[in-house]
Order: C-alpha cells, then structure tokens, then sequence
C-alpha cells in the first residue's frame, strides 16, 4: 500500500528533528480504509497507554510500534482511495530554496550556512546503518518494516509511462551488486526497449546500446568490494531546491516530500549535483568539483564537531567515490535520462578517454547488449514511426476539433 509506504519515509528523519523540521504526517488513511494518527493527536489516555506500551515492547527486547497509532473513527470509504493529513509550513518558517537559487547561490556565505544545515542532516541520518537496500513501509499494526522495493521517483516516473519495471514491490536487496543490476536491468535496459520513442534513428539507438552494455561490464571498477554487503543508510534521493526550505540566511528550516527517500549504498551518498547550478547532462567537472569540495571542508568541519570517529565519516566515503569515479558512476544509475551523456562525458573517459570518437567501439559495444542486435534496432525504429505518426494525428485532431 504506497500511503502506508510515504508516511513509513518519515520514521527515519525523525533523528534529525533538532536539526530541521522534516514536513510531517498527521493522520493517514490507506486504501483499505485503516485509519492511523499521529500519537501526539490523540487524546490523553491513548498517547499515555501508547507511550507504556512502546516502554514494554522495548525492555522486552521487542519492536517497537512508530508513532502512528491504528484506530476506529469516522469512516472515508466513500472517498474510494486513501489520504494524507500533513503539516502546512507557514510562510514565516521559510521559503523554497529555489526562490533565491539563482540569484544568490555564488555568494559564499549563504553556500555555507546552506551546507552546513545539509550536512548535519546527511550525517545524523547516516549515524544508523541499515540492513538491506529498500523502502520503509508500515503494517496494519502501525510497526516500521523495510520491507519495500527501493522506491524510487525514476521507478514512478517509467511506471506511468506503462514502462514496465520488474522490481516487484517486496523486493529488498542485501548487496550493492545486486541492486546495480537490476538497476541497469529493469530500470535503464526496460526504458529503451519499451519507451516508444526512446531513440531518434539508428546511430541514437547504438550510442544508447553501447552505454548500457559499457556500464554493465564496469561496474565492479567503480563500486568498492569491502562495501558490498553495507552498511546501507537513508538517502533523500529526491532532494532539490524546491523541496528545501530555507530562511533568509539560507539555514534550512523544512523539508518536503520525502516520499522517495529510501535505504541506499553508503557510496551512493554524494553532495547534490545541483550545487554548481548545471543540469545532469551539462555538468562541467571544471566546474562542480570547487563547490563539491566547499562542501565536503564544511561536511569535515561538522563530522569534528559532531565528534564522529574517521572511520564511521561520510566525507571519507564521499572523497574516495570522487576519485574512484563512483560518483558518476552512480549518477548515471539513477538517472535513465542521464546516463547516456554522463557515461561518455564523466565515465568513459576515464577508461578509455577518445573511444566515443571511435567507430569501432559501437561496432563492438552493441552487440554485447542484447541478442539479435538488428532485429531489436528495427523494432525500435518502428516503435518512433509509430509514435511520430501517433503524435501528428493528436495534433491535426485538436486543430480539427477545438473545444
């Protein structure tokens, strides 16, 4: 049940609520009409019952309920689906970061303010290792589980498409190689051949074969064999501008729609892309890597203040996937629009930098990608006559019949 699956992100985040306030669920109801609140707004004697219960639980050595507590109440069954009750974040809390983005993200002073407030968040949730790659949802008991697919805004975005993704909803991963994978598989791979126009003509269709089949095959030069099996922390992986609220000194006050964060690979931790203000398929290393580094000397200075041991910081992680080039590596997994460039532009060069001028290279790559390389080529090309003549006829449609 995906409502249970949005108010479970918020269990973790909780952790930080000294330093930010994360945008929180009131009450929520599932599609199956089970009604949960929040125990704080509740009466009295249930938050008072609630509170001994979890006390129990937790010197029995037993897991502890969160704090959404399952009860009977007016019925919504009329509405045909669930709901959320959330916070509104009143304007003196804060606005989007995206507000003042562009107008004021050279100036220094508010960067570290705003990377200072990231770094305490990033490294307060990363303090709890978790067991396996996944999304937390809630049972019908109001008990915490990671026990979802890692579910990702990439993985909403192909479904609407009717792009099929062959993660199936209960599936948690134990392994970084495992996750890569079907990442690449079901992700990236389903998206080209399923996306009616997923290619331009022959040579888009090759370039595109020749990333993917590059990517599988050097996976393992970019992700560290020692963190294979973890440890695995909570990402924000949809943390942008707009859902960061900030006050005017660029503290961050708020954060919004986590409803795509999930259990990730420590690697896969990394400074946003967005902080040198280019787009995933323009990103200049010249470029980003200052400001990268600007952030990871405040992220050191916080990890000393925080008094967190070298072998457990973040910025140590972050460090050796710059040099690995695991940051692009993993930067191109969780983009399907992005991977190609970022392969050719960040990754291959550091394998074989001159290759993307070599027709040899494609000759050789695309048929390591699929079985009856032709065949599937043709097909693609006709999925794009299809979807092109599709496209015209909606048109000459509208025009013929305006509302």
């Amino acid at each position: 049940m995906r409502t249970k699956s949005f108010v479970a992100k918020l269990a973790p985040t909780s952790g930080f609520s000294k330093t930010v306030h994360p945008s929180r669920f009131l009450a929520y109801m599932g599609s199956d009409s089970r009604q949960f609140t929040a125990i704080e707004h509740l009466p009295l004697h249930l938050r008072l019952a609630h509170h001994f219960y979890r006390r129990l639980l937790n010197w029995l050595k037993f897991p502890v309920p969160s704090r959404y507590i399952r009860h009977g109440g007016a019925s919504f069954d009329s509405l045909g689906s669930g709901y959320l009750l959330i916070d509104y974040i009143e304007k003196t809390e804060g606005q989007m970061l995206s507000c003042t983005w562009n107008e004021r993200y050279q100036e220094k002073g508010l960067r570290r303010n705003l990377f200072q407030s990231l770094s305490r968040i990033l490294l307060n949730i990363a303090q709890v290792p978790l067991p396996r790659i996944g999304s937390f949802t809630v049972d019908n008991n109001g008990f915490l589980h990671l026990a979802n697919r890692p579910l990702s805004l990439v993985i909403h975005q192909l479904e609407n498409e009717q792009i099929p993704v062959d993660i199936p909803r209960h599936l948690t991963y134990t392994s970084v190689d495992s996750y890569v994978i079907d990442t690449l598989n079901c992700l990236h791979d389903s998206r080209l051949r399923h996306q009616p126009n997923g290619v331009s003509d022959t040579g888009d269709c090759i370039y595109q074969m020749s990333a993917l089949a590059a990517m599988k095959a050097t996976s393992s030069l970019f992700l560290r064999r020692d963190l294979r099996y973890g440890p695995f922390v909570f990402s924000l992986t949809d943390l942008h501008q707009s859902n960061i609220f900030v006050d005017e000194n660029w503290n961050i006050t708020c954060l919004i729609d986590l409803e795509w964060a999930f259990s990730c690979p420590v690697e896969m931790i990394h400074p946003p892309r967005w902080l040198a203000n280019q787009a995933i398929d323009q990103m200049d290393e010249k470029i980003y890597d200052p400001v990268r580094r600007e952030f990871l000397d405040v992220l050191e200075e916080t990890e000393q203040e925080l008094s967190i041991q070298p072998r457990d910081r973040l910025s140590v992680v972050m460090k050796q996937a710059w040099e690995m080039g695991t940051f692009w590596y993993t930067l191109a997994l969780r983009s399907p629009m992005g991977l190609v460039r970022v392969f050719y532009d960040h990754i291959q060069p550091i394998l074989a930098n001159g290759h993307e001028e070599n027709d040899e290279f494609y000759t050789i790559m695309m048929e390591y990608w699929t079985i009856e390389t032709s065949t599937f080529i043709n097909k693609k090309l006709g999925d794009k006559e299809d979807y092109d003549r599709q496209l015209r006829q909606a048109f000459e449609d509208k025009l013929e019949h305006p509302r």
